[in-house]
């Protein structure tokens, strides 16, 4: 980088490479010290992995000749959507956050979200709202909020793409995820009571609220893990045709609108809703795997601000044969593995209980809960025999990474 700095000074470029020795503030630390150096009216944000199309600026800048206009957002796009099956659903979950939930918001004018990278924030907005703040995980969304809160607009533009690398592995995947869910929360404890308090309309709250607080699903998901078991027990006797009418519309309701969410975004971007649909029942089976990390992000978010800003490895993955075992570093490994498998095995049993008592009907709702903690156990057991192997080959040590700067701020004039 230092290299490519130094080239295009040579050529009369103002640009700076800005190296920081401590990690004090983590990545809002650095945009803090980026916003220092910033001598242009406009910033630029993209993490060390997306590749804005050359035409970015052109797409993005006219926006703020409105100067009610505080930030404008580009989709996210995916280098290696179709390396395996963890990426393919990490698209398709992306594809319905950017395609549906921003667009909705946008479009009825509710607040959205910065998503921290492929963005230009206008200076003087940032500086309105209070800066970069490093007391919860999620300096973005702390920032958007506070920014719509002072009155600047924001705007989404979803035929403007910026593409970036997934995590390739389930340790990073779940480290991105726990930060995310736990920033979420924290920011919903630092702003929820001075955006209920605002002059803002009702709805733009009600909605605020949701999205603040979507996270806290994941206790209710152990909740109701654990309650399946003690659930068919009592209902070992009960009439088949009254199971039916009582399990189908719960399953018909807790799946549907989801199905019919994630088809739909695959629809709007032109990926082909019919597809995806084979990835679909996958990526709700993930979504349940992931309640154990993301239950453990929401108690860490309610009862702690801040926290280490754990950096997401990218390994420059763009083809299925591209390796990333030789890397320099991993992400570390989470804590949750015991608890899942001990989930996957309860939900093994509770399975063979349904099949034992002949609830057929009750089976696909199961199937859900069963996926997601095996998936997530197999993911788990894969990445330890693969490191094991390659270990065991004489490759060089895989190092755990600590979580180094993971942001390249363009200054934009």
């Amino acid at each position: 980088m230092a290299e490519r700095v130094k080239h295009y000074l040579s050529k009369g470029f103002r640009i700076h490479h800005v190296h920081r020795t401590h990690r004090d503030g983590f990545k809002a630390g650095a945009l803090e010290e980026g916003l220092a150096e910033a001598q242009g009216e406009l910033l630029a944000v993209f993490d060390a992995d997306f590749s804005p199309q050359p035409r970015f600026l052109k797409q993005t800048v006219p926006h703020f000749a409105d100067p009610e206009v505080g930030m404008v957002q580009a989709r996210w796009e995916h280098i290696n959507r179709r390396y395996s099956l963890l990426t393919r659903i990490q698209a398709v979950l992306l594809d319905g956050h950017f395609a549906i939930e921003h667009a909705a918001r946008h479009a009825s004018g509710r607040f959205f979200n910065f998503n921290g990278t492929a963005g230009i924030w206008r200076k003087e907005a940032i500086i309105d709202a209070g800066g970069w703040q490093h007391d919860t995980l999620t300096e973005d969304l702390d920032l958007s909020f506070r920014a719509q809160l002072r009155g600047w607009r924001f705007i989404f533009l979803p035929a403007v793409v910026a593409p970036a690398e997934l995590p390739v592995d389930i340790h990073a995947f779940k480290s991105q995820q726990f930060r995310w869910a736990k920033g979420s929360i924290q920011t919903a404890r630092k702003l929820l009571d001075t955006i209920l308090r605002s002059s803002i309309a009702t709805p733009i709250k009600v909605e605020a609220l949701i999205h603040l607080t979507s996270n806290a699903c994941y206790p209710l998901m152990i909740l109701l893990s654990l309650l399946m078991f003690p659930a068919m027990y009592l209902r070992r006797d009960a009439d088949p045709r009254m199971l039916l009418l009582l399990d189908l519309p719960i399953f018909l309701g807790a799946t549907g609108a989801i199905v019919l969410f994630y088809v739909v975004s695959q629809v709007v971007i032109g990926a082909g809703g019919r597809r995806n649909l084979g990835t679909i029942p996958a990526l709700m089976g993930l979504g349940v795997g992931l309640a154990v990390n993301n239950t453990r992000a929401v108690i860490s978010g309610l009862l702690h601000d801040g926290g280490e800003f754990q950096r997401t490895p990218k390994y420059r993955i763009e083809n299925p044969a591209d390796r990333w075992l030789d890397k320099r570093y991993h992400a570390r490994r989470t804590r949750t593995a015991i608890f899942e498998a001990l989930l996957a095995a309860y939900m093994i049993l509770c399975f063979s209980m349904a099949c034992s008592l002949r609830m057929w009907f009750s089976l696909p709702f199961l199937y859900l809960f069963l996926h997601g903690y095996c998936y997530m156990t197999y993911l788990t057991l894969r990445y330890q025999r693969r490191t094991r192997s390659f270990k065991d080959e004489g490759s060089p040590t895989i190092r755990m990474a600590a979580g180094a700067e993971d942001t390249a701020t363009e200054l934009v004039r």
